[in-house]
């Protein structure tokens, strides 16, 4: 094995903490929300999700990159993360149905990543200050400069970034003969959820963030869905608007996480931006309406208010956070409507909550 010298480089938090690694090879900087996820496998499918647009992320896991890529194992086009922060890289992966290693991956992205980083420590730091902006610098560039950058950085409240990652255009997913018709609202939707609509025996079209209810409803759906994504829901007026007149029409609908917030703002509910957020494949959840517990995996950094949820008659609660009483799925007493707070099509896991769209397909056919 060659030893080879890496460039020092810096993680500066927007309170002015500094926390020191060396970078991977890709000179610069990066800016975003500082935020990690307790996953230990598929970090591939997080670099991937659009929800992550916007952030860096830290990983817990002390080993990023040991079984490195495959290219099938993707949830959008190309990475979606801002910057990595991990303990130890993998420049080596031992893995025989890998296509290719993680930092030639990275290198062909242009991905800025520092890792040697004491990310115990910046986990606590982070769990006791809550998520905030922050900038990994790899080429030298003084903490002077690095500080009056990342006070002109927009916070995440208030920001809109489904915009960022939605298609541009409308595009087909499955196969046309299918025998469910599924509209689509793209906020940044990860593939494996057009995966397991399509093996359902759905045929979907997707369409992007800004598209009409007309514009939806012109395919003739049997059923609508409004994907997960990046950013504040409060500024999607337009995607909100879309649910209103979906429900308006009573037609089934189905939303997972950003599309979650959407159908509380739809009906009056607020939703907030967490301390921390969920971030992970091990976040456990009990469904109140069967009494049985799941693991999920869970990717957010807003939530439906409880309190105004519990106070609105059409709604109930379906699933709540075990960990902190957040809630995690809600359904309408008088609509063909749920939707859940976290990722049941969790690739590479866990699958506990697949059935979530099998209830979706039930609904489609009442």
């Amino acid at each position: 094995m060659k030893y080879t010298t890496r460039q020092s480089a810096i993680l500066l938090l927007s309170d002015g903490t500094i926390f020191h690694g060396k970078s991977i090879g890709i000179s610069g900087t990066t800016f975003g929300e500082v935020c990690f996820n307790t996953g230990m496998t598929g970090y591939q499918e997080i670099f991937t999700d659009p929800s992550y647009f916007g952030q860096l992320m830290v990983a817990t896991n002390a080993h990023i990159g040991n079984y490195g890529v495959n290219d099938s194992e993707v949830e959008s086009e190309s990475i979606k993360i801002s910057g990595l922060v991990c303990k130890n890289f993998s420049f080596n992966y031992s893995r025989e149905d890998a296509s290719g290693s993680l930092e030639d991956y990275f290198t062909k992205q242009n991905l800025i990543c520092i890792s040697d980083v004491d990310t115990r420590a910046l986990v606590s730091y982070i769990r006791d200050n809550g998520a905030m902006n922050a900038v990994i610098c790899t080429d030298g560039t003084s903490v002077t400069d690095l500080k009056t950058a990342l006070a002109n950085v927009p916070d995440m409240k208030g920001l809109e970034l489904a915009s960022k990652v939605s298609t541009k255009e409308p595009y087909f997913y499955g196969e046309e003969n299918a025998t469910y018709k599924i509209s689509a609202l793209d906020l940044g939707i990860k593939t494996n959820i057009l995966r397991n609509l399509a093996k359902r025996d759905c045929y979907i079209k997707v369409f992007p963030y800004d598209s009409t209810y007309q514009d939806l409803a012109s395919f003739n759906p049997d059923g609508y869905f409004l994907s997960n994504g990046p950013g504040d829901p409060e500024p999607l007026s337009g995607a909100i608007q879309v649910a209103k007149e979906i429900l308006e029409n009573n037609k089934p609908l189905f939303g997972i996480c950003l599309g979650h917030q959407v159908i509380g703002l739809a009906n009056g509910i607020s939703t907030y931006k967490m301390f921390n957020g969920h971030r992970g494949i091990n976040h456990p959840v009990k469904n109140i309406i069967t009494g049985k517990g799941e693991v999920t995996s869970q990717n957010h950094g807003f939530a439906v208010n409880k309190e105004e949820l519990e106070a609105n008659d059409d709604f109930e609660i379906t699933h709540l956070h075990l960990n902190d009483g957040t809630v995690a799925g809600m359904r309408m007493k008088n609509k063909n409507c749920f939707s859940v707070q976290y990722h049941p099509e969790a690739s590479p896991g866990p699958h506990d909550s697949s059935y979530l769209f099998d209830e979706f397909i039930k609904n489609l056919k009442r």
